[in-house]
């Protein structure tokens, strides 16, 4: 044991409390309720084109299987401390592995698989991970492209272990019989490396403590009445990890989760009436699929979107296919702070006029107890509370958080730790971080956070700072835009920005009406103040997006295409 880890138990004994660990409830799930299944994950297909679903793992599975795979983890090398790269699809191996991994206290490093192979490399070479556990495909590209020349430890879940040391069955042969693996976490002990997509800059892995992911569970119980028994449909993986430590039943979807907008409707409907799912968590691109596809969902009581902005017209759609005591909830936040604010449907349409005249997107109110500010726009490092402007309500600054949930450092990138990061000194004397969203913003008189776009999206005019968020939803109205971008293409090189607004027409329009779509997009845009001064529109086919949710626009490639059109 390290001696950091021994202090650390050493901390944990003397306050006499519980380990502060995700996978502390599983032991108490497993003796309170151990038939309840935990996990049901998707296998083979029939004839019909529709999974059956005959994996499935009981909470009393879950946690004696997880316990003999951190048992035998430890004796292949993994244990407390040790950064250890996950590259497993959605399956029972993924939780029980995760579970195992936070049971040891080691530190999963998780990186999205489909971005570019490039960052890819970089993400995992800067986390210096000290074990790599994938599947053969996985540790097929980790030899061929030089991935995690660090890790000492290698594991696949095939059959056998081809090019690695172990397979997961071994290991978990290994630690069969061992008993409880809990570690003795404290808080601050680091639980994981969650690497963001990158859709808005270089993807940076976000340092996760145990007390984040701890407070994470109290906040969303919280926020959204989450009571145990449930039956949940998370279509974005990672959220699945939380659902038994909250007390839920997690079915795994058939659909590959880094395509969200690509996944087969029926497939989803199939596995919601199937097992009477009555929770939901998907991106904004997941929600469009459902709501296009036009199915009533009667057995779901909460959906919960969340990834970028839900648009108004699918909130909209998604409330007429839920039963009427549905609650359809958009929490606001990021891969370094969540959540931060919440709206339930009813309040996000209610403001659906005032978006879609340039108020930009209501996120609601912040879920207590967090602090959000809104202070004045800088590009540069804020170091100490006292150097930032806190705005009144109506200005529009960038918007700030101080919370259970806020992490406080980006691993192995210190220059974005200190962009992102500012540290409070309070009254008492103690030190807390204030994470820098990223995004403006502003209150309403009412209390109310209104999203008005990425800091870094926003077009410096000649006439002033125009922000996506307000701009975009007024074109989006057109019956026949399917989406707007607005970017900025710089004018003599300069930091003024020519503001041009890209547009994607709904599926089904014919090129040839896009004179008179300009022309009605023009009249549009010369009726709110601040958009009159975009003049220049251009048609484009197909917008690039993010890999996570497929719903964050890549602005940066439009940019360098809208600079290189006549």
């Amino acid at each position: 044991m390290s001696g950091a880890a021994a202090d650390a138990d050493r901390a944990s004994a003397e306050r006499g409390s519980s380990p502060c660990n995700i996978a502390a409830s599983l032991p108490r799930l497993a003796a309170e309720a151990p038939e309840r299944v935990a996990m049901r994950c998707p296998g083979r297909r029939g004839s019909d084109g529709l999974a059956g679903y005959d994996l499935e793992l009981s909470y009393r599975d879950l946690d004696a299987r997880s316990d003999a795979i951190a048992a035998g983890l430890a004796r292949h090398g993994v244990g407390r401390g040790t950064r250890t790269v996950v590259m497993v699809r959605p399956s029972p191996e993924f939780f029980l592995l995760m579970f195992a991994l936070f049971k040891a206290g080691a530190v999963p490093v998780l990186v999205d698989p489909g971005i570019d192979r490039r960052a890819l490399k970089q993400c995992l070479a800067e986390a210096q991970a000290e074990a790599f556990i994938g599947i053969p495909l996985a540790q097929f590209a980790r030899v061929l492209l030089g991935w995690a020349k660090s890790a000492r430890v290698r594991i696949t879940t095939g059959r056998r272990a081809w090019l690695a040391d172990a397979t997961l069955a071994r290991v978990e042969t290994d630690g069969h019989g061992a008993g409880p693996q809990l570690a003795d976490t404290a808080p601050d002990e680091v639980a994981a490396v969650v690497f963001t997509s990158g859709s808005t800059g270089v993807p940076k892995g976000v340092v996760y403590r145990h007390r984040h992911f701890v407070a994470q569970i109290a906040l969303m119980r919280e926020a959204f009445g989450i009571q145990p028994g449930g039956v949940d449909l998370p279509t974005f993986p990672p959220f699945a990890l939380f659902d038994p430590a909250l007390g839920l039943t997690s079915v795994i979807p058939d659909m590959d989760p880094t395509r969200p907008a690509q996944a087969d409707p029926r497939r989803l409907h199939d596995a919601i009436a199937r097992f009477g799912v009555d929770q939901l968590f998907g991106s904004p691109a997941l929600m469009k699929v459902l709501a296009d596809f036009g199915a009533p969902l009667p057995t779901l009581r909460r959906v919960t979107s969340a990834g970028a902005p839900v648009p108004a017209g699918v909130v909209a759609k998604m409330r007429t296919l839920l039963p009427a005591d549905a609650r359809f909830w958009t929490p606001y936040g990021a891969t370094e702070c969540l959540p931060v604010a919440v709206i339930e449907g009813r309040e996000l349409e209610a403001t659906r006029t005032a978006t879609e005249s340039g108020a930009g997107t209501c996120v609601g109110r912040p879920v207590p107890p967090n602090e959000v500010r809104i202070v004045r726009i800088r590009d540069d490092a804020i170091e100490d509370w006292p150097q930032a402007e806190v705005l009144p309500v109506g200005a529009i600054g960038e918007i700030t958080v101080a919370g259970p949930t806020a992490t406080d450092t980006y691993f192995n990138r210190d220059t974005q730790t200190r962009l992102a990061k500012i540290r409070e000194t309070l009254a008492d004397g103690s030190i807390r971080i204030v994470h820098r969203m990223g995004d403006v913003g502003y209150f309403d008189a009412q209390g109310r956070l209104w999203f008005c776009g990425r800091k870094s999206h926003r077009v410096e005019t000649a006439a002033g700072p125009l922000y996506t968020e307000q701009v975009e939803p007024v074109f989006n109205a057109h019956p026949q835009v399917r989406r707007t971008a607005l970017v900025g293409v710089a004018v003599d090189g300069g930091r003024i920005r020519l503001p041009v607004l890209c547009v994607e027409l709904a599926d089904g329009v014919p090129m040839r009406e896009w004179p008179r779509i300009e022309r009605e997009l023009r009249a549009l845009g010369a009726a709110h103040p601040h958009c009159a001064g975009i003049d220049r529109f251009l048609r484009h086919s197909g917008f690039p997006v993010d890999i996570r949710h497929n719903a964050k626009i890549g602005r940066e490639k439009l940019a360098d295409w809208a600079a290189r059109q006549a």
